[in-house]
Formats: structure tokens, sequence, C-alpha cells
């Protein structure tokens, strides 16, 4: 049966190679099932029904990619859309949870349309690399700051508004150790670097008494409190929201299209330059949103973790459907969640020792993207400097992206270059710059 679903044969691997790959794809990229209920619960959300949703959503999308592509390419909840969800939506703009949830459940929808029309090349095609290069970089900064402040390493200011926090309390070092130690296991190259940090660290945690033992497996959290709790917004009663909107579908469509790209290259799936599955791939990662957020989570995208298991011989859509048995699995271990999840207040401050050095781990490793992008090209660097430095200074995803756009297309224009930049860019910048015309 499993020759005739994902022919091995044909693609030169064997059960064995498969499995050993859907656990090393797993163990990469299983820091969400512990991150991602820590991050909404921040937005009121009951972290046990986020950890299922999470976990439930994860599974779906990596079987629908197994088995609609037949490619080893895993998805979860994306690190950044979940910010965006939280920190941007519900904190800073004061939209319900409920509402953000329904935002989420609009812009997957419009992915499966956009899936299967075939527009979605031309949102990919008009943005320029300088903006796709800079938006995951400026992202992986806003995450790192968030790690160094749920750390304590960082801390708030009244004149510098940042400055060092108290390296010595005991939550800090704790978060200080578990940086070392993931950062140690990367430089070593060792697979499942982030989940073994995680378990030194909270390990460490219980031996001084900072964290309780809480055990290990436990009957799953029910999924009552998120379950089907999204409410559709009203967008012409507020038309903020469909900025929202936009943003979610904006960094999901190029968060996925960048992961198939970067993971197709090396796993050889690309044919004279094209993924021949891209579609259903994409319309994988489109039903899964849709889906978490009838469950009760946030965006979910392709993983670029799925490398490691294609390095560890994965070739087809076997790898996918083991990462996905994993993901079930995991909703019996809610115990381990809450123990690395626990927040500790220090000084007023709530700090999560254990969740925090993967962020600014998370942070590095969306870092790398700063390479591509041609510093010596004005009209390219500035919008891509706007864009990541906006992102965690003014902790807004949408005020790098707005930054970056608006400057773009003026630098462009300016210089003589505007009849290369297609008309929908255009119509973004405008819609930017009304929209900050409309706030004010």
């Amino acid at each position: 049966m499993l020759e005739r679903l994902f022919n091995l044969k044909e693609h030169n691997t064997d059960t064995r190679t498969e499995i050993i790959a859907g656990i090393t794809t797993f163990m990469t990229m299983s820091y969400i099932i512990f991150v991602q209920p820590a991050v909404l619960g921040a937005a009121g959300m009951d972290p046990g029904a986020v950890m299922v949703a999470t976990c439930i959503s994860a599974a779906l999308g990596t079987v629908l990619m197994g088995l609609m592509t037949n490619y080893p390419i895993a998805l979860a909840p994306g690190m950044g859309e979940n910010f965006y969800f939280t920190y941007i939506v519900v904190l800073t703009l004061g939209y319900s949870w409920q509402i953000t949830l329904g935002a989420v459940f609009i812009s997957g929808v419009a992915f499966i349309l956009l899936s299967t029309v075939g527009l979605r090349e031309k949102l990919i095609t008009i943005l320029p690399g300088c903006l796709k290069n800079s938006i995951p970089v400026g992202i992986g900064l806003l995450i790192a700051l968030v790690g160094l402040e749920w750390s304590g390493i960082v801390v708030g200011h009244p004149v510098t508004y940042v400055t060092l926090g108290d390296i010595t309390s005991t939550p800090t070092l704790l978060s200080i150790l578990g940086l070392l130690v993931m950062a140690i296991l990367f430089a070593l190259r060792i697979k499942g670097a982030i989940l073994i940090g995680f378990l030194v660290t909270a390990v460490s945690g219980m031996i001084i008494g900072l964290i309780e033992f809480k055990g290990v497996f436990a009957a799953p959290p029910s999924l009552d409190a998120t379950l089907f709790k999204l409410e559709i917004p009203d967008v012409f009663a507020n038309p903020e929201l469909l900025t929202v909107i936009f943003i979610f579908l904006f960094l999901d469509l190029f968060d996925t299209v960048g992961t198939l790209i970067g993971v197709s290259e090396p796993a050889g799936l690309m044919k004279n330059g094209k993924l021949p599955k891209a579609r259903q791939a994409l319309l994988s990662d489109a039903i899964s949103t849709t889906a978490g957020a009838l469950l009760g989570t946030s965006t979910v995208t392709a993983y670029i973790e799925s490398t490691t298991g294609i390095s560890a011989g994965g070739k087809t859509g076997l790898t996918s459907i083991v990462v996905a048995l994993l993901f079930i699995l995991a909703i019996f271990i809610n115990p381990i969640v809450q123990m690395i999840g626990a927040g500790h207040v220090v000084g007023g401050i709530t700090l999560y020792p254990v969740i925090a050095p993967a962020l600014i781990i998370i942070g590095v490793m969306m870092f790398k993207n700063i390479v591509n992008i041609d510093w010596e090209d004005y009209t390219e660097s500035v919008p891509a400097f706007l864009t990541l430095l906006m992102m965690p200074l003014a902790f807004s995803i949408t005020e790098g992206i707005s930054f970056g756009v608006i400057s773009y297309v003026l630098l462009k224009v300016v210089s003589g270059k505007g009849r290369k930049i297609h008309w929908l860019l255009y119509l973004i910048a405008a819609l930017f710059i009304a929209r900050y015309i409309w706030l004010k």
C-alpha cells in the first residue's frame, strides 16, 4: 500500500528511510508545540486548547501535503504569523482573538481561491526581491526582541526605551543557559537542537526548583475553549481589518512560497526551474489555515525545517505522514508543554525562561536572507533596511511592510525606474499611504 501511495522504489527510497526522515523533521520543528500556546496564550486564548489545535492543524496540513503532492514537506502554524496575531492585531490594535481568528479564516479562504485560479503567481512576482528577503529578516528581529524580553535580558527603560535587564535573576540565568545550549547544538549541527534545548533548560529549572514537574503524559486538553469560536469580522464597518486580512494572506503566501522553493531545490523536486505540484502544495497550506482558524490557531504554513528530513533521506510524502502521526501523538504530552511554557513573574514582568531562548535562535535562523539584498543599490537597500528595522522598532510587521513598499515605489520613481514596477505594487503603496491618512 505504501509503495502504491508514495512510489518509494521510483524515488529510490524505502519505508525505514522515510520514517527516520519524518522523525528528524518532527524533532526540528516540534518547538512550535511549546511556543504556540505561549504566544497565543498572551492573546487570552486557552493554552491547552491552542496546543491541541496546533497539533491537529499541523497534522492535517502535513497529511494533505503528503497525499496531494507526495513531497516530504511538513506544515504547522507559522512563526511570524503567530506574533502578528497576538502582538499586533490583538494586543496593539485591540481586536479580540475571536475576531482575529475570523481574519485568519478569511485569509485562508482567499488563499484557497488564489491557489485555484492561478493569481498567486502574479502576487508573488510583483513583490521585489529586496522586500522578499528583508521581510523574514524583520520578522526574525521582532521574534528575537520578544525572546530577549521574555528572558529578561532586555527590559523597558523610560529614557532609552530598552536596556539590559537583571541578568543575575534566576529565570534570566536559566534563559541564558538555554540559549547557550541551543547555540552549541546548532553549531555542532545536531538535529532537534531546539527541542533538546527545551528539555535541558526545563530539567535544569526543575533541579533548581524554578519549574515544577507535572508529569509526561496525560489525556489531551479540551478544544472547547477555541473550537469554532472565531467571529467573522465586518470589514465594511471597520476597513482597518482589510489590512489585517491582507497581511495575514501576504505573510502566508510568501512564507509558503519561499519555503517551497527553499525545500524543493535541495530535494530535487524542481523541474526546469518550476515546482510541478506547486498548486496542490499551496492548496494544502490554504486548507489547513482555514481549518486551523476553525480549531483555534493562527496561520498554518510550510516549514523550512523540512530540509532536515530531506537531508536524512526523505524523498516522498511518507515522510510527511510520519511527521503528521507524531504531531497527533504529541497531543498527549500536555504536562511537558505546561512545564516548558510556564511563566515566572520578576519585578512585575512575566518571564518565560524555557521558551525565550528558542525565540532568539529562531531570529538567528530567519536573519540569513539579509545576504541576498543588494546593498549597493540604494533603491533596493533603503526599502529593505526600513522594512527590517521598522518591524522590531515599531513592533509591527504591518508597518515594516508598509514603509518598505512605499519607499521602494518612491525611490524607483524618482530614479527613473518607475516603469519596471507592476501597477499592483503602485496600488498597494497607495493603499498603505491612504491608511496612514485615514489613521491620522
